[in-house]
């Protein structure tokens, strides 16, 4: 046993985020008052981990999802939930990096994802505020008109939507200030804790258990798969997921993933704002950019700020002037929204230099997997991890899972 954490705790966020007011959020959860196995365990209850055992639930008869703090408690709650199959890194740019034909897969793998995501939640009766939406990515100083048009007929020639708009379309359909921009269906918003939760509940009636508080302090190889000290007690499992976000595994290889922090905010509700914003998401191609969406109850919500770095004192301080800088911003691209903060909150994710996460078995760790640096498409990678983990554990070929190896 050891007293070092094999995923070291850090400061995920600080300030109230706009989805901890909800009712009814609270998943069941267990004591570790003794030692068990399963057939699958997942370390971390937030939106990743939900997802994986939700998927995980379906296949093992046992499976069980050890969390250090409460379910969704973490980085879950520090999302704004555009969940978007538009990856950080524009196709044109991803191709560029990593080739055009792995870029044209990935992000047919993420619509795909996306819209297969919609269609779990409607199927298993979820309640998490989901609603379809489309998006409306925005010109700016890293994609000005040229490149987004650019943009736009590199994701229609692979069958992906993505409509350019020159300025002139932009003022009329939208009043908004810019020389161009990609109008694109397929998107959706959600409640992240709520999503979270509710696939959570879902595990558990298949019978998954999770126990909380429950810290992970080393894990062992054996014979049979894989022991994780948990203090106390001890987890024996087949397979092990590490679904710990920036809490990256100790020893694990972090090779082109980097710390980044963000902030967001949300108005009170039934806010006065142009309705067209109910049906579409916002984010402008602009480094640091702004990203914007509204609530089934009539809020703005909006972050970004973005900053490549991994100080949780430098976030907490800068929380009230980052605030009013997205505020700000909000006021001058929609300026008929009467919009002022009600809660304001930051956190951090890890993101990759190509945009793409890592789901992957960890290397040197038989039957151990982990899934990192998701950048701001946190939601859509959990679902893409929780099929393509499965397909690791039983030995069936995914076509993409090459895409997300360690590199």
């Amino acid at each position: 046993m050891t007293d070092e954490r094999i995923t070291p705790e850090k400061k995920l966020r600080f300030g109230a985020s706009v989805w901890e007011r909800a009712a009814g959020f609270g998943v069941p959860v267990r004591r570790l008052d003794k030692s068990i196995r399963a057939d699958a365990a997942i370390v971390g209850a937030g939106v990743s981990g939900a997802f994986m055992a939700e998927a995980l639930s379906r296949r093992f008869e046992s499976v069980v999802v050890l969390e250090r703090r409460e379910p969704a408690r973490g980085a879950t709650a520090a999302s704004t939930a555009m969940l978007q199959f538009e990856i950080d890194e524009p196709l044109t740019a991803l191709g560029d990096k990593i080739g055009v034909r792995k870029a044209n897969a990935a992000w047919r793998r993420s619509y795909r994802a996306t819209q297969d995501l919609q269609k779990l939640v409607r199927d298993e009766g979820l309640r998490c505020g989901l609603q379809a939406r489309s998006s409306l990515y925005l010109a700016g100083n890293d994609f000005g008109a040229r490149a987004l048009k650019d943009e736009a007929t590199a994701r229609r020639r692979i069958g992906l939507p993505g409509d350019y708009l020159d300025g002139a379309a932009l003022r009329a359909q939208f009043g908004i200030e810019r020389t161009g921009a990609i109008l694109s269906e397929g998107s959706a918003i959600a409640d992240p804790m709520q999503l979270a939760a509710g696939l959570l509940k879902r595990a558990q009636g298949r019978g998954a258990r999770i126990y909380a508080p429950a810290n992970v302090g080393d894990v062992m190889a054996t014979r049979h798969g894989v022991v994780l000290d948990a203090g106390a007690h001890f987890v024996e499992a087949r397979h092990v997921v590490f679904c710990t976000g920036y809490e990256a595994l100790k020893g694990v290889p972090k090779t082109g993933v980097k710390i980044t922090s963000s902030w967001a905010v949300a108005s009170k509700p039934a806010l006065t704002y142009p309705k067209w914003l109910n049906r579409i998401l916002v984010w402008e191609a602009s480094t640091p950019y702004l990203y914007l969406r509204t609530t089934p109850d009539g809020r703005i919500v909006a972050g970004g700020e973005d900053e490549p770095i991994d100080l949780p004192g430098h976030r907490a301080r800068s929380l009230d002037a980052k605030a009013a800088r997205i505020a700000a911003k909000v006021k001058a691209l929609i300026p008929d929204a009467a919009f002022s903060p009600a809660f304001e909150w930051t956190g951090a994710f890890g993101e990759s230099d190509d945009g793409l996460p890592v789901i992957d078995e960890v290397p040197g760790m038989p039957n151990c997997f982990t899934v990192m640096g998701f950048g701001g498409n946190g939601t859509i990678y959990s679902k893409i991890a929780a099929e393509i983990v499965p397909t690791l554990i039983s030995g069936r070929p995914d076509k993409d899972a090459g895409l997300y190896r360690f590199r």
